[in-house]
């Protein structure tokens, strides 16, 4: 709503700069929001307008002032300081629009963005790290979505890498077929994590070792039996594992594309031919990497601080390196390649709706469009950055500027974890790396706490620690069922309350931590909001069977000059900045800005909520008062952490 106010402010403002003074289209910086004493809303355009007027600001802001017209949300404008504007909204207006006009979703926009998150290498567990990747892209999924846009969700599987080689290469090695998939006892990506880092060791201490890697390779991309059946298998099992562990947080995809379809399909030949015939790419004759087709970026603005910045995208054995095929997938998903793929059902998300992968057999006809964006966001760590910036000077060496403009790298830095924690999780450590600050994970040398591990342990916590000893009289499965929904609640919001290019060090006891900025305490406080209502209703009371005209009676209150109407108004000013803060979450890929928005927002409330008790009150336009402004909160909140992804637990 708040947004909506500034653009109708700055409209006006353009109409009284013209009429005052004959300019047209001035820049307009964008509105802050001062201190409560001081207004709800400051601008600043006098200062550079002084310049251009030569004349002192304070007179400049008089007259803008005095010549503003009348607007139905604004009660007051005054000059301040040395030639701020500030305005004072009309507080009784703003909150009767908001009762009427519930906090949702913008209208749909034209267009589609393609959000690329999760892809983990379908050789082993998902991680700690992949935690961060998948609930980063969830939240912007879900943001997007909220502002209005139509949003694809994309998993993509790397099933013809080196790492599903090393695996592949591995079973093969212990002289085990597809047949002996069935015999492997407990979780299957488990067990294809021990086995990656052991061949992988294994590979590392010869050179004849890293030509059969090679050789794997090769067989997996050109579809040689029974290496390539063998892959496809292993790889279908790992992903259904890696599909369960997100489901446990709410994360699910729409379409899972397979890197084996890419070259199945004949994408990168396609990409190849178009690469070789712009001349972007070059075949070396000479040197250490003679026989290779390499990407020249050598002189491009992007790779300038590089020495060696050109990138090998064919071997010279004629395999083609992930970025080359990253490259033809970034092709098909703007709608530029000329292809597209087949499609099959894999599986139904927990909501019912289905999972669809990519097939280079005959599709389904009734699967969606897929593919086809205007924009698409890549959710891969900064270590990717490099490759990321190949991607994206392909398209330009095609001459797709804008879609390269529209490749847009959501990168995001590494997640560690505290030595406690490391230990709690059955890390032995050693005297010097107890000291440290963090503990950093390694998934080649096997040192890597599975993700499911870590959701295991902190649902046990928070069960043991926190939800027993508050309800020892629920049943198992309700408290079971709580300890569940705050440990969703603690592991999202720890990933998402750093800013992207911090190095998150995990802690469990922080995370779960019912005091300050974390998951539990943005849940407490919608619990509490909820359970308000809920005592209301056993007393007999239905705050909706109240007229509208109590309510509009009742929020007059908000015109008083006390600390209570203070208080009240600086919740839901706060509630009415929600669209600008989640369009600046966007555009700025920060969604620590909007975790720190919705605590701030909790914080807000939990004052209000233990200074100013409703089912005490007696004064029943007063009681009304606090009803309304704690119902705006809830149904606003309710949003937010939908948006969050954090899930509201019946009580805490």
């Amino acid at each position: 709503m708040i947004r909506k106010i500034q653009k109708e402010i700055e409209v006006s403002l353009q109409e009284v700069l013209k009429r005052l003074y004959g300019i047209e289209n001035h820049a307009i910086p964008e509105a802050t929001y001062p201190e409560a004493s001081m207004g709800d809303l400051s601008f600043t355009l006098v200062f550079p307008l002084a310049k251009i007027l030569r004349k002192n600001p304070k007179v400049i802001a008089q007259e803008i002032v005095d010549a503003f017209p009348p607007h139905p949300d604004i009660d007051n404008l005054e000059s301040a300081g040395n030639g701020y504007l500030n305005f004072r909204l009309d507080r009784v207006a703003i909150a009767e629009r908001m009762r009427r006009t519930p906090f949702g979703p913008d209208a749909q926009l034209p267009g589609k963005v393609i959000i690329e998150h999760t892809n983990i290498n379908p050789n082993k567990a998902a991680h700690v790290g992949h935690l961060r990747n998948a609930c980063l892209g969830d939240v912007l999924v879900r943001l997007l979505q909220f502002h209005g846009r139509k949003v694809e969700v994309q998993n993509y599987i790397d099933d013809t890498g080196v790492q599903l080689a090393d695996v592949v290469l591995g079973f093969q090695r212990r002289d085990l077929t597809g047949a002996d998939l069935d015999k492997i006892s407990g979780k299957p990506d488990y067990f294809f994590w021990d086995l990656y880092a052991e061949t992988h060791h294994w590979i590392e201490t010869a050179p004849e070792n890293k030509k059969l890697r090679e050789q794997t390779l090769k067989a997996m991309e050109e579809r040689h039996e029974p290496t390539f059946g063998l892959s496809q298998e292993i790889a279908r099992r790992v992903i259904v594992c890696h599909l369960q562990t997100m489901e446990r947080l709410g994360i699910a995809y729409q379409l899972l594309p397979r890197e084996s379809d890419i070259i199945g399909l004949r994408f990168w030949d396609r990409t190849f031919e178009l690469l070789k015939e712009k001349g972007a790419i070059v075949k070396v004759d000479e040197g250490k990497n003679r026989g290779c087709w390499i990407m020249s970026l050598t002189g491009s603005e992007a790779f300038e601080d590089m020495q060696n910045p050109d990138k090998i995208i064919v071997r010279s054995n004629g395999t083609v390196t992930y970025v080359g095929k990253d490259i033809a997938y970034q092709l098909w998903k703007f709608g530029l390649l000329g292809l597209n793929f087949q499609y099959r059902v894999f599986d139904h998300n927990a909501d019912g709706s289905l999972l669809w992968t990519t097939t280079t057999e005959a599709g389904d006809p009734s699967a969606p469009h897929f593919g086809g964006a205007d924009t698409v966001y890549n959710v891969i760590d900064q270590r990717q950055s490099y490759l990321q910036k190949v991607v994206a000077e392909g398209l330009r060496s095609l001459g797709y500027n804008d879609q390269a403009d529209r490749s847009i790298h959501f990168s995001y830095e590494m997640v560690t974890l505290s030595p406690k924690t490391a230990m709690e999780l059955g890390f032995e450590l050693t005297n010097e790396e107890r000291q440290r600050s963090f503990v950093e994970m390694s998934g080649r040398k096997g040192l890597g706490v599975k993700a499911d591990d870590l959701i295991d342990r902190l649902e046990e916590k928070a069960l043991n620690d926190r939800i027993v000893p508050l309800y020892p009289d629920l049943t198992a499965e309700e408290q079971n069922k709580l300890g569940k929904a705050v440990a969703v609640g603690a592991l999202r919001y720890y990933m998402l309350r750093y800013t992207r290019n911090t190095v998150i060090t995990f802690d469990l006891d922080e995370a779960l931590n019912f005091e300050g900025d974390t998951g539990p305490y943005v849940q407490y406080a919608m619990v509490r909001a909820q359970s308000i209502f809920r005592k209301l209703a056993e007393r007999g009371y239905d705050a909706s069977m109240n007229t509208n005209e109590d309510f509009a009676d009742a929020l007059l209150l908000l015109c008083e000059k006390n600390q209570e109407s203070e208080d009240a108004w600086r919740i839901l000013l706060e509630l009415i900045k929600a669209k600008d803060i989640i369009g600046k979450t966007i555009r700025s890929l920060e969604m620590s800005y909007y975790a720190k928005y919705v605590f701030q927002l909790a914080q807000s409330f939990n004052y209000y909520y233990h200074m100013y008790p409703i089912l005490h009150e007696t004064d029943k336009r007063r009681r009304l008062f606090r009803i309304a402004v704690v119902d705006l909160f809830r149904c606003a909140m309710q949003t937010h952490m939908n948006l969050l992804g954090i899930p509201v637990p019946d009580r805490m």
